[in-house]
């Protein structure tokens, strides 16, 4: 029997809408790969709590570092007991940075998963996403034994900051709140690289011994003066010892010699010493080889560590009389200007 046009159409038409239908669906389904859904149903917590006393962290292939909060007797005990600070017990013992581990603390405690990512996480994914051991951030953080987070953080894009959670290892949130550079510090930056701070306009004096000799310098009222082996040193620029005050009044280390000694250091013997008075006590420094670039081994007298001390700093305490006298003076007339040439005369 034949099938009339208008049925043939109206049957073209209905199988056209059905495949559209299904290029539609399917481009929803393509689109929303990747892409947060914003059901906040199941959500994890991955805000640490105030609380956590201690942390580590672990950034890709790089040593892991764990940050440790201690009893600390020295400090003012608080309306909670007895002072706290932060140390550093891995990759070495040391003295914490304590704002950097308090930032930390605190971005820990503003952590928050914004949506859930649909993306299915095989090999390819985990490392294209940098959520593989070899690239992703994990942050573990305890109160006392009880373990308050176990995450892996990744890359971060329009979403938000790509995270991890143990205990539901195969879904991928996205986090807000996430500041990267606190997490991953080398693990000297997590140290407290302080090694003088004072008041500069306090010291009153100021002496340095190196292979050149010996500087005294001097202050009465509001006016230095300077000797080098015991003589009034020549054109002696008073604005030198000033800035050289400066520059070691909030002295920080570039990096530590960890498991150095002293004789790979040159602080057996060393190639100067700075000692410096401020309110009647001396801070004193003693400079040893060149250990990176131009920088130099170092230790402040009443430390065992072991510091990289910048080479600025260095430089005006193991420098020559030149480094305190006023420009062009280095222990001799300035160069006196050329004389002009005049014409030759025919």
């Amino acid at each position: 029997m034949a099938i009339s046009r208008d049925k043939l159409i109206i049957g073209g038409v209905v199988v056209l809408g059905g495949l559209s239908l299904l290029v539609y669906k399917q481009a929803q389904k393509d689109d929303s790969l990747g892409k947060p859904t914003f059901s906040e149903a199941d959500f994890p917590t991955i805000a640490a709590p105030d609380d956590v006393d201690k942390i580590s962290l672990t950034n890709g292939d790089k040593p892991e570092v764990v940050l440790h909060k201690v009893a600390d007797p020295s400090g003012a005990p608080t309306d909670a007991g007895m002072a706290t600070k932060w140390e550093v017990v891995k990759p070495v013992q040391a003295e914490a940075n304590q704002q950097t581990a308090k930032d930390l603390v605190a971005n820990l405690h503003a952590l928050k998963v914004e949506s859930k990512i649909n993306l299915t996480l095989d090999d390819t994914v985990r490392k294209d996403k940098q959520l593989d051991p070899a690239h992703a951030v994990h942050v573990v953080a305890w109160n006392g034994a009880d373990k308050k987070v176990d995450e892996s953080f990744g890359k971060s894009g329009t979403a938000g900051q790509l995270v991890v959670v143990a205990d539901k290892p195969d879904a991928v949130w996205a986090a807000k709140g996430y500041s990267a550079f606190l997490y991953t510090k080398e693990a000297k930056d997590f140290r407290n690289k302080e090694i003088l701070k004072f008041d500069d306009s306090a010291a009153t004096e100021a002496t340095i011994v190196n292979s050149h000799g010996t500087f005294v310098f001097a202050k009465s009222g509001d006016k230095w003066t300077a000797t080098f082996d015991k003589k009034p040193l020549a054109r002696f620029d008073e604005s030198k010892v000033k800035d050289m005050l400066r520059a070691y009044k909030t002295l920080t280390a570039d990096d530590f010699g960890d498991g150095k000694t002293a004789e790979e250091t040159g602080l057996d013997k060393p190639e100067a010493t700075v000692s410096i008075v401020v309110g009647g006590a001396p801070v004193v420094v003693d400079v040893g080889k060149i250990a990176t670039g131009a920088n130099r081994w170092a230790k402040k007298s009443d430390r065992e560590t072991i510091y990289q001390l910048p080479s600025f700093a260095a430089d005006w305490v193991t420098s020559d009389a030149v480094k305190y006298q006023t420009v062009g003076d280095g222990g001799a007339p300035a160069a006196k200007p050329a004389k002009p040439k005049t014409a030759s005369k025919k």
